[in-house]
Formats: C-alpha cells, structure tokens, sequence
C-alpha cells in the first residue's frame, strides 16, 4: 500500500524576507512544528521539493537545506524510491515526576513494553546512596524496553528499595512504573534529576534501533515520598532522534 503524500499544501507557510532570521531556518521551524502537531503526519511522503519552493517562492537549495535540517534531527527521512518520509513525532516531556508511559498515552501514543530484567540484587556504592540503603542490601531491579507505536524508545533501568513495590506478573509490562507506585498507595513527592547525552554501545543500539554510536539522551533520576525515603532511583536512555526534554525557567 503506498504512503499517503503529507500535505503541505493545506499547511499556512510563510517567510519573512526582512527577518534576520536565514530563510531555510524560518521553513525547517514550521515545518517541524506542524510534524509535532500532528499536521503532518507519521508516514506521509513530504512532496517534492520543487513545488514546495514555487508555492513560497524560494529556491530549492533553501527548501533543500531546511528538509535536511529536520532529516538530521530526526523528524524526516529520505528514503531511496520512496522520497522524503514525516517519521512519528519526537516526545516531548515536561521535567516532572511522570511516567513515560503516561506521557505517551496523553500525546495519543500507543506505549508497550518488554521486561528485560527483574530481579533482586546487591546495591552498588551508586545505588546505595541514592536510595539511602547500606551498601550490599538487597534491592529490587527491573529493566525493561519501552516502546511507541510499536517502535523502541526508551531503555529503562530502576532500582527500588526491597519490598517496596511488588514487580511480579504482567503489570510492569502493562503501565507505568509510578502509575503502580500511586495504586500501591506510595505518595510521590519530589525528585532529583539530571540529564545528559552519551554514544550508545552496540548492545544498547541493537535494542533501540538505532546505528552503534548514535547520540542517547541520558535521565538518571532519584524520586522521593512526602516522608523523604528515596523510593525509587533510575537510568535511563532514550533515542535523541526521538525524544526531548520540555524545561521552563524562570527570570530572577
């Protein structure tokens, strides 16, 4: 069945010529913002370049640039035969204690997920600390594969404090693990976070379909109850291509 051509005719695209801002970079923004609305959607050929650069009267060197723009952040794909392909739209997650899973379901994703691991084991130096343990007590480890639509996402890796949280049957495989917190009546509080980016290794590209080296964002996160016990601490991965951290600030 051929992919349906996304329809940039029906989008309202514009340029302002006496904008400081680079021509190609005023149509790679729009254009993005209308794939993370959903106005172009997950699948749909762009159309040829051509006739997207008469409509806004551009050359098709500068319509050109601004499509390789959003190719290499991830958002299109040029594929031999086919054309330029809208991939599905990065998630965009706002720093606070949620679930993946939830913010999948709310942006309209189809999320699933494969347990890895889960397991009990001895608390690394790390671990211990974040979660307020002796070094060496046993704790609770799952490891589990998130997915969107059917495509990988995220790797996700927890530590809990031992018996906190029962881990067994279908359930972590079903939602979210802070989902299944707040069923257990757990109260969540507040959390520590930090974000980075590294080079995924072979073994975490195989998993998440991507090249061995392609850029991974990194959240390690320790989450805490309205008492102050650490109840849960993670290490995350997320494909860069795929993925985005929303951040507000605030002037002093």
């Amino acid at each position: 069945m051929p992919n349906p051509t996304a329809d940039t005719a029906a989008l309202d695209l514009d340029v302002d010529r006496a904008s400081p801002v680079p021509l190609y970079h005023q149509l790679a923004q729009q254009l993005e913002a209308a794939i993370e609305q959903g106005r172009l959607a997950p699948g749909g050929l762009l159309g040829n370049e051509i006739g997207l650069a008469a409509r806004l009267g551009l050359s098709r060197p500068t319509v050109r640039q601004a499509i390789q723009c959003l190719v290499d952040k991830g958002l299109l794909v040029r594929r031999r035969g086919v054309g330029t392909q809208v991939v599905h739209n990065r998630v965009r997650r706002p720093v606070e204690i949620s679930s993946l899973y939830d913010d999948l379901e709310a942006a309209g994703r189809h999320p699933t997920t494969t347990v890895l691991v889960r397991t009990t084991r001895p608390a690394t130096i790390a671990v211990a600390a974040a979660l307020g343990v002796p070094e060496g007590a046993e704790v609770s480890y799952v490891e589990r594969l998130r997915y969107a639509d059917g495509e990988p996402l995220a790797l996700l890796r927890n530590h809990l404090p031992a018996g906190l949280l029962d881990l067994s049957g279908d359930r972590p495989a079903a939602t979210g693990l802070y989902r299944m917190m707040r069923g257990a009546g757990i109260p969540l509080h507040s959390a520590r976070q930090t974000v980075g980016a590294r080079p995924a290794t072979a073994e975490e590209a195989g998993r998440l379909a991507e090249s061995e080296g392609a850029a991974l964002l990194t959240m390690e996160r320790t989450t805490f109850d309205d008492t102050g016990r650490a109840v849960e601490h993670g290490t995350h991965l997320y494909r860069a291509s795929r993925h985005a951290f929303d951040f507000q600030l605030l002037a002093r």
